[in-house]
């Protein structure tokens, strides 16, 4: 009765946003002036208390709501929990064999699941705005619950009718078919809700920017109302995309930490969208400025959330990221994509010649920075946009082709390096309008920094690319202009939010400084090699001791013993990659062995044998590699910092105004 009880929870979770959208879209217009304008009568005592009822009902009916889908999501993983194999998705998907982790995480490491997972998620969060919001006029609130309303209904529909997570089958089998070992790693507790938190906090600006279309009501107080949703959605996808990115690399044993797979760049539009507007929605809210790119951005960023899943779950990518194989469920999501997209392009070309002009700047303005900042970021997204959907068009015309890793390098890595130095500029600026002389003043010490790495790596390095060598440099000049803006404060009077500004900063030049590091200095080894030979990777002398059989929870495995030692007189250290076996579903993967030193990592992988006693070992030396991961950290935890000061000073406001 367990998936019976869950499938009745969505079925009735989908009848509250049903219910939501049309006490939303009644609110709204018993509530606006248009209305009594059309019936050229006054509203009586009797209307405007029905419409204060209205209104006031939506709030819980959107409580309710998630509640009823966090009910289906947590039955969902309890039958996972009990290997109940009489539900269809367990039998697929999961084994009694594996362990809880995997079986708690297995319940989203599916089509179905992380469907489920989405919209719980999106439900929850519409709950927690019903819940928490309380500075936005109630016509725009209530339009924005409306349109949250919309979107839960639409995937709502798309899991009842096409992805139910519930089905039973009859008979069931006696055990499952296991989860994809690829994703038997605790990556996969982590990584997917962290990006699907980020997916629907960008739903949620989304629905504040329709709302706030609907009834007209852009400005500052819809933007603060906004600002936490974007920041909290630019974390959550930065930790995500972070974690995924090191997932990939230490499981997927190629060594690389980034391809430019179609599927990696389904999280990476969106948070290319959500930083422009992140960027926007501050300006908003802080200086009235940028109000119509504020709401572009917001239908963009839903956009690119709404591609990405479409091209996840639509059977049209071949990826080991990729989810669904059933074109069915790709048109379903097409069609949503179409109607959310198409009605929200529609209501902003109808609605932007309204859209006030804001607050005017000059050219040379931190203004004026954020805009190329946000032209440059609009460029990269477009550019990624075109290169990920090209190969997939032109398939459905009959040619096959791709478009691989250097390709995107060669056209986006100039277009980050022109971003990184308006990054470095834009906080040396003024509001408003400031003078260009002097702002080249305040940057003499970051372009010194930038032109004496460059000079350096010239001069020491010797045969790096252009790409790298720049990107090196301008790391540097980046990270002292990144601290910057602290030079000559009172540190304790500064607000939490510019320190958040400076750490995020300053992690986007530590990544920046990874990713140059490890295109400019790695080393690759591959060697056939026999027990007691050693071999050089980099700095280290690497000995293959030995192989022998291991055995884990749900699966067998040939693991190398590798001893390393760096230099002649370093300490002695061992390494065990490994060849896994899993039964089921039947899978060879192999288990990279890193070890990890301050400078960067050493990182092997086990091979195939050759049948004359030699076993294929690859052996990277990746110097400083790990900045690319500890950057994203920062750059994170940058966005918390300012996202609780944000909210703290909010608060004080409120407070403020509560006893004045």
């Amino acid at each position: 009765m367990i998936a019976e009880a869950g499938l009745a929870a969505l079925w009735f979770a989908a009848a509250l946003a049903l219910l939501q959208l049309v006490l939303a879209g009644l609110g709204v217009w018993r509530s606006t002036p248009v209305r009594a304008e059309a019936t050229g009568s006054a509203r009586s005592d009797e209307e405007t208390t029905l419409t204060a009822d209205i209104i006031a009902s939506v709030r819980p009916v959107a409580v309710v709501q998630g509640v009823l889908a966090l009910f289906a999501m947590l039955l969902l993983i309890t039958v996972f929990v009990r290997s109940d194999m009489s539900v269809l998705l367990v039998a697929e998907n999961s084994h009694s064999d594996k362990p809880m982790l995997y079986k708690i995480a297995g319940a989203w490491g599916n089509h179905e699941g992380s469907m489920l997972l989405w919209v719980t998620i999106l439900g929850v969060a519409g709950a927690a705005v019903a819940i928490l919001e309380r500075s936005l006029a109630k016509p725009t609130l209530i339009a924005t619950l409306g349109a949250q309303a919309a979107i839960a209904l639409g995937f709502y529909a798309f899991l009842l009718f096409s992805s139910n997570p519930f089905a039973r089958i009859d008979p069931a089998p006696a055990d499952g078919n296991g989860l994809n070992p690829l994703l038997q790693d605790p990556g996969l507790a982590f990584h997917p809700p962290t990006l699907y938190i980020g997916y629907v906090g960008i739903s949620i600006a989304f629905s504040f920017a329709v709302g706030a279309m609907i009834t007209r009501d852009v400005g500052p107080a819809f933007a603060r109302a906004m600002r936490p949703w974007v920041l909290g959605a630019w974390i959550f996808l930065t930790l995500g995309i972070t974690a995924g990115s090191y997932w990939a690399y230490y499981e997927l044993g190629w060594g690389g930490w980034w391809f430019w797979d179609p599927v990696e760049n389904a999280s990476l539009m969106p948070w290319l969208a959500a930083t422009a507007l992140l960027h926007s929605v501050s300006v908003l809210a802080t200086r009235d400025g940028l109000r119509a790119w504020t709401l572009m951005l917001a239908v963009v960023a839903f956009s690119m959330s709404m591609i990405g899943t479409f091209l996840v779950r639509s059977g049209i990518l071949t990826s080991v990221h990729a989810f669904a194989v059933d074109p069915t469920r790709g048109s379903f999501i097409l069609a949503l994509l179409a109607i959310y997209i198409g009605g929200a392009l529609l209501l902003f070309a109808l609605r932007v010649g309204t859209v006030k002009q804001g607050n005017t700047f000059d050219a040379v303005s931190r203004e004026g920075a954020l805009i190329v900042n946000n032209l440059l970021l609009s460029v990269i997204l477009a550019l990624v946009l075109l290169f990920t959907l090209y190969p997939i068009v032109a398939a459905g015309f009959g040619t096959q082709l791709s478009i691989g890793k250097p390709f995107f390098d060669k056209f986006i890595g100039p277009i980050a390096l022109a971003l990184g130095v308006v990054m470095a500029v834009g906080p040396m600026v003024r509001w408003r309008r400031d003078d260009p002389g002097v702002v080249l003043g305040r940057m003499t010490v970051p372009v010194a920094m930038t032109g004496f790495a460059l000079v350096a790596l010239v001069a020491l390095g010797g045969g790096i690319a252009w790409l790298p060598l720049f990107g090196l440099a301008l790391a540097i000049g980046l990270a002292v202009a990144s601290v910057l803006p602290l030079w000559g404060r009172n540190w304790r009077r500064t607000p939490l939010f510019t320190y958040g500004m400076v750490v995020a900063h300053l992690g986007i030049a530590v990544s920046l400084a990874g990713m140059a590091c490890d295109a400019a200095f790695t080393q690759e080894t591959l060697v056939a090699v026999r027990v007691g030979e050693p071999y050089r990777a980099g700095p280290f002398t690497v000995t293959l001791d030995g192989i022998k059989p291991v055995v884990g929870p749900n699966w067998s495995a040939l693991e190398a013993r590798l001893s390393a030692r760096r230099g002649a007189d370093g300490a002695v250290f061992y390494l065990r990659p490994q060849s896994r076996f899993f039964a089921n579903p039947v899978t060879v993967t192999s288990e990279s062995a890193i070890a990890t030193r301050w400078d960067g990592q050493l990182y092997t992988v086990l091979g195939e044998p050759d049948g004359t006693g030699r076993w294929q070992l690859r052996l990277w030396w990746k110097p400083f590699v790990t900045l690319i991961w500890f950057g994203g950290a920062l750059v994170a935890l940058g966005g918390a910092l300012s996202l609780l000061g944000r909210l703290r000073r909010e608060r004080r406001v409120r407070v403020r105004e509560a006893y004045a």
